[in-house]
């Protein structure tokens, strides 16, 4: 992990002064800061991957809509189960999994 990358990270997301960063920004800022620190990070990281599963840059690409999910279900999972936001995240996440799947 590049720690410039991780400083480089952390500045944004302060300097965003947003409670979640949300869109492309706010991925790639969770997705690093995840492999990190994912109890802080993961759940934020799941938030905005189910977020931008609905955007409409990616509303008529089945494949990667559900990419995203897939992505945001794996990271929920991964948190501890005494993380307080792991139980709410998941659900979110596989909620919006299984709307994708007739």
């Amino acid at each position: 992990m590049d720690r410039d990358m991780v400083v480089l990270a952390k500045v944004k997301l302060l300097s965003a002064n947003r409670r979640v960063v949300r869109g492309v920004e706010g991925l790639w800022i969770y997705r690093l800061l995840t492999q990190v620190e994912p109890e802080v990070y993961g759940s934020k990281l799941a938030y905005v991957l189910v977020e931008e599963s609905g955007s409409p840059l990616v509303r008529e690409l089945p494949e990667r809509r559900l990419a995203l999910l897939d992505e945001a279900v794996e990271v929920a999972k991964a948190l501890s189960p005494a993380n307080p936001y792991r139980e709410k995240v998941l659900r979110r996440a596989l909620a919006a999994r299984a709307r994708m799947v007739p």
